[in-house]
């Protein structure tokens, strides 16, 4: 028997925003609860720090510079000619519904429930009228979260479009700046070009220390506040009879900066705007409990993989996801990624446009990451995040790290081969 799939998704969630994974500042007893019943997936991340490229590929399976979807200006919905998830899904019989935040994945297969951009305190009844009558067919229910991308409206000063956030406690109470607070020597140089250039959007340049720890406590808020919605739908499902025949998988779109290296959005290639909280569980035969820490998971292409695994089709030509059923389910396979690539758009106004000049992108392996941005000093970035793991000493710039800085170029060289991708590598002699 085929198996429903709901998938739950936030906006902008960094993967360490969940009590399972050790944070002290914030509590999320309904994700905390879906984690102990399945498998959270530590190493997980989107194929661009930005919403709408993003959810392009969770919808596609493919990577963003293949779907068309760059940045936010360029609608998802355009991009018809990329074979969508709900369009796959029907081939197995699957009735597929999206109900929440978008853009809308309409013209890819997908019912809409309500209106697009609904409120978070409206996408929870709206996925429960569903799950009350989805009729006889198996079914993938998308069901997407506004918050806790209302950081964003919160820095600029603006009224926020959902849950007020309380009052602010008294200062003892704010969480403390992250180890990794100050912006890195040798940094890339063109992270405070586009911050610089876009002082709207990116307020917060001259921020004191105290505004930064108010601004970590309301994003820990607007996480609390998605997570009691969270809870209200598990608590629909278990109603409904139907969790015993349901993968549940819970994702975000991308992380957020969260203060780490003063920053505060998305876009760029920082660990905390990259890596994604992902569980997944299987009451069929998943494992309960389970943290995996070793598999690298790019989210974007691997959920229709996985999708497509449970309703019984193949993965389609062309797709490079992986199906991550086996792992969720305890099976070891036999052979797993060893790197994945981030892409993203530096656009940064003031600096005339070059073609190609503005992509940006970070090749992940088990150990290392390198990202490579379109211009200025130090454009490209190593790390070892396991000794590093707050992307703190580039080590581009020691001669005794250049084998890995080459065999990084050579794997992105790869990448761009197989992929159709036109970022501009530095030099030839990889």
């Amino acid at each position: 028997m085929k198996p429903n799939i709901i998938l739950i998704m936030t906006d902008q969630q960094c993967a360490d925003a969940l009590s399972c994974a050790g944070n002290p500042w914030v509590r999320t007893p309904a994700l905390d609860r879906l984690a102990g019943q399945g498998v959270r997936f530590e190493r997980a991340y989107c194929t661009h720090p930005l919403c709408s490229p993003a959810r392009s590929s969770l919808f596609t399976g493919l990577m963003p510079h293949q779907t068309g979807v760059s940045d936010n200006s360029i609608h998802f919905e355009s991009s018809t000619d990329c074979l969508g998830l709900g369009t796959y899904l029907q081939q197995a019989g699957y009735r597929c519904a999206y109900v929440g935040r978008g853009p809308v994945p309409e013209q890819h297969g997908f019912e809409v429930l309500g209106k697009p951009d609904t409120n978070d305190p409206t996408i929870t009844p709206l996925a429960l009228d569903f799950l009350a009558d989805p009729g006889e067919a198996p079914f993938l229910l998308a069901v997407s979260y506004h918050n806790p991308h209302n950081i964003c409206e919160w820095a600029r000063g603006q009224n926020l479009p959902e849950t007020p956030i309380p009052a602010t406690p008294d200062r003892r109470e704010w969480p403390t700046l992250p180890a990794n607070f100050a912006p890195a020597p040798y940094e890339a140089e063109a992270i405070r070009w586009y911050q610089q250039s876009l002082l709207h959007p990116y307020p917060t340049r001259d921020w004191s220390p105290d505004e930064w720890r108010q601004y970590l406590h309301a994003y820990y808020r607007m996480v609390e506040a998605v997570d009691a919605e969270i809870g209200a739908l598990l608590d629909g499902i278990e109603a409904s009879g139907r969790a015993p025949d349901t993968v549940v998988i819970f994702t975000s779109d991308h992380g957020n900066g969260n203060a780490a290296h003063q920053w505060h959005q998305k876009t760029v290639l920082f660990e905390e705007c990259v890596r994604v909280p992902l569980i997944i569980v299987d009451p069929r035969d998943g494992r309960q409990g389970a943290v995996d820490s070793r598999h690298l998971v790019s989210i974007g292409l691997d959920f229709f993989a996985t999708a497509a695994d449970y309703a019984g089709l193949p993965r389609p030509d062309g797709h490079q996801g992986l199906s991550l059923r086996p792992l969720a389910g305890g099976t070891i396979p036999s052979a797993w990624r060893d790197h994945l690539v981030v892409e993203t758009t530096l656009t940064i106004q003031g600096v005339p446009p070059k073609p190609n000049h503005n992509l940006a992108r970070a090749v992940i392996s088990e150990r290392h990451k390198y990202a490579l941005y379109p211009l200025g000093r130090h454009r490209e970035q190593l790390f070892d995040l396991r000794a590093d793991p707050g992307e703190q000493v580039n080590l581009a710039v020691s001669a005794r790290h250049q084998d890995e800085l080459l065999r990084n170029r050579r794997l992105l060289a790869e990448w761009k081969e197989a992929t159709g991708d036109r970022c501009q590598i530095p030099r030839k002699d990889y």
